[in-house]
């Protein structure tokens, strides 16, 4: 069985949760603690050298790491990754686009509040990432005012990955109230019937 090392709010964790769920596929959860260096341990840094959650450790015994990466993986023949060659390449933009633009900003914003507890020493940094983050908000926008999903029609693994921090985009201090684009996407991949929440 599938095994999955990771933080149930992170949400590059969640990544991987949610498309097991819409996968179908079983799994088992072993809950790391970021916090107490549980990713430092000699036995996590075997399974990833980088000392970050998630990890993947298939049947074989084989650990992948970097949640885009493993996303790739498991979406791999399914609906989720199209194999036309500029859809393809379409849905790398957008989880390259999460990594730099979008990941670094939102999700760094929340960890400082929401981990965090905003504190004073940090607060000059969190306002910061702010304008970043609106700036990666307000990409998506654009194209969710012109497709449903990120890449044309079809819910894809750009979909999971962007949605991962955006749908707790709030936790960081980001006001989404301006961007109906996302907000209809958000619901449109929430309603989907194999959806599993952050904390389900």
């Amino acid at each position: 069985m599938l095994k999955v090392y990771g933080d149930y709010n992170s949400g590059n964790c969640y990544k991987i949760k949610l498309m097991l769920h819409l996968l179908g596929l079983d799994y088992q959860w072993f809950a790391v603690d970021i916090l107490k260096g549980e990713t430092e341990t000699p036995d996590f840094l075997a399974k990833n050298p980088n000392g970050k959650v998630p990890v993947l450790e298939l049947e074989d015994g084989t650990c992948l790491w970097e949640s885009n990466a493993i996303l790739n993986y498991l979406a791999d023949g399914s609906e989720f990754l199209p194999t036309e060659p500029r859809l393809r390449t379409q849905v790398l933009q957008w989880q390259f686009f999460e990594q730099y633009s979008h990941e670094p900003y939102i999700a760094v914003a929340r960890f400082i509040q929401f981990y965090l507890g905003l504190p004073q020493e940090r607060l000059e940094e969190y306002r910061k990432l702010q304008k970043r983050g609106y700036k990666a908000l307000d990409v998506m926008e654009q194209q969710l005012n012109r497709t449903p999903y990120l890449v044309g029609d079809q819910y894809s693994i750009a979909d999971v990955t962007l949605y991962a921090y955006t749908h707790v985009a709030d936790q960081g201090g980001f006001d989404l109230s301006g961007y109906p684009g996302i907000q209809a996407w958000l619901q449109r991949v929430a309603s989907h019937p194999r959806h599993v929440g952050m904390l389900d």
